[in-house]
């Protein structure tokens, strides 16, 4: 085989190659975009779940839902560019965003393949929702309504517990154990600062229940000075 032929043989096989890479290319180029997209909108629904705007909420999940799926779309044919990191990412805030909404709103948790997911970054998603529910219990508490902020209480709790019962490697779960080892210290300043709050609202009642009773009367009537 002369040189020249073994150039052309070359150019020939490179090409497939080239298109490869391109294809590839842009498929990154669009997955990244709809995954920084996504967890842009991700935030924009967690602060309006805080604010409790519902109206926005439901607004805010239609877009993320969509972007999403432009993600996934963008990058399925991909799978060497799809598991680059920043696919599970967006995938991890968009669970995190929707699992929010269904824990305080007190309404069925959406499992990963409902939502579309892979396991890992659904269960990434939830111990993040649920240390999110610690400023929405803070919310409450100020507000006064201490029975949602023990049912939201309750929520972290379950949550904690179940993902305590996942053990397996960091390579399967994607990370989960040191999510869910974060989860644990605001868990616990979220249920002191519950408790302390609920003792001191009962200290608060007894001793407003003790200033409204009458005065004792005085034993053998009021000294003659004072007739």
């Amino acid at each position: 085989m002369t040189g020249s032929d073994r150039a052309a043989e070359l150019a020939a096989l490179i090409g497939p190659v080239r298109a490869e890479f391109e294809a590839s290319h842009q498929a990154r180029e669009a997955g990244l975009a709809a995954c920084r997209r996504t967890i842009r909108l991700a935030s924009q629904t967690i602060r309006a779940v805080h604010r409790r705007q519902p109206d926005d909420v439901a607004a805010k999940q239609a877009e993320l839902s969509a972007s999403m799926r432009d993600a996934q779309s963008a990058l399925a044919p991909h799978p060497d560019v799809a598991f680059a990191g920043f696919l599970h990412d967006a995938e991890k805030e968009y669970a995190e965003a929707m699992l929010l909404a269904a824990l305080v709103d007190a309404t069925a948790l959406p499992d990963h393949t409902v939502m579309g997911v892979r396991a890992a970054a659904w269960l990434r998603g939830l111990a993040e929702a649920a240390s999110e529910l610690r400023r929405h219990l803070l919310d409450r508490l100020r507000e006064g309504d201490t029975a949602e902020a023990e049912r939201l209480l309750r929520a972290m709790e379950d949550v904690y517990d179940l993902l305590v019962t996942v053990d397996y490697p960091d390579a399967i779960t994607g990370g989960l154990r040191r999510t869910t080892d974060a989860l644990r210290p605001v868990l616990e300043r979220t249920r002191s600062d519950l408790t302390l709050t609920l003792v001191q609202g009962r200290v608060q009642a007894s001793l407003e229940r003790w200033a409204a009773q009458p005065p004792l009367p005085v034993e053998g009537g009021a000294p003659d000075e004072y007739l």
